[in-house]
């Protein structure tokens, strides 16, 4: 049984959600994708949360989420992106989970990343995917207490996953 969350941090098209779901679906354990909880609340897709209410208004409901999680059972969670750029999400992380980093080389994730769903890529293309790489590729290499490389095919990133979360946490 996990004791703390582990929160999965990268980049948009690192592969935090789709590692983190089928990791918990295949050891039976709780998952939550924090977009996906934003989205449900407010009854909209991220995009539109964007163009309604603007970056900093998700921003907050990104916080609030890991709030919310603080009182839960503890679960892998997939987090947004821009999950890091708060210093008061980091901290609340840090509180109360694990900080894993899906670390994908910038060249892999440019080959096959899907802009039109992600609202602060679909206008400004590549070339700020390549911006936002190379501005928080720091902050999650430095908050990360374990970083799982994605850049040698996505079923070998899989096993990697629930060889750690097994060996972590005696599952």
């Amino acid at each position: 049984m996990m004791e703390r969350h582990v929160f999965i941090i990268g980049m948009p098209g690192s592969g935090k959600s789709s590692l983190g779901r089928r990791a918990a679906n295949d050891l039976g354990l709780p998952y939550v994708d924090t977009d996906g909880r934003i989205t449900a609340c407010a009854g909209c897709p991220v995009t539109d949360i964007f163009a309604l209410y603007g970056q900093e208004a998700f921003r907050h409901a990104e916080t609030n989420v890991l709030i919310q999680l603080a009182g839960e059972t503890p679960a892998i969670v997939s987090t947004g992106g821009g999950m890091i750029l708060r210093d008061e999400n980091r901290a609340i992380m840090r509180a109360n989970g694990l900080i894993l980093l899906i670390d994908r080389p910038l060249e892999d994730i440019m080959g096959d990343i899907k802009l039109d769903r992600r609202p602060l890529l679909a206008e400004k293309g590549l070339g700020e995917v390549e911006r936002l790489y190379h501005e928080r590729i720091g902050i999650y290499r430095s908050i990360a207490d374990v970083v799982l490389r994605n850049d040698h095919g996505y079923h070998n990133a899989m096993i990697a996953l629930e060889q750690f979360l097994k060996w972590q946490f005696s599952l």
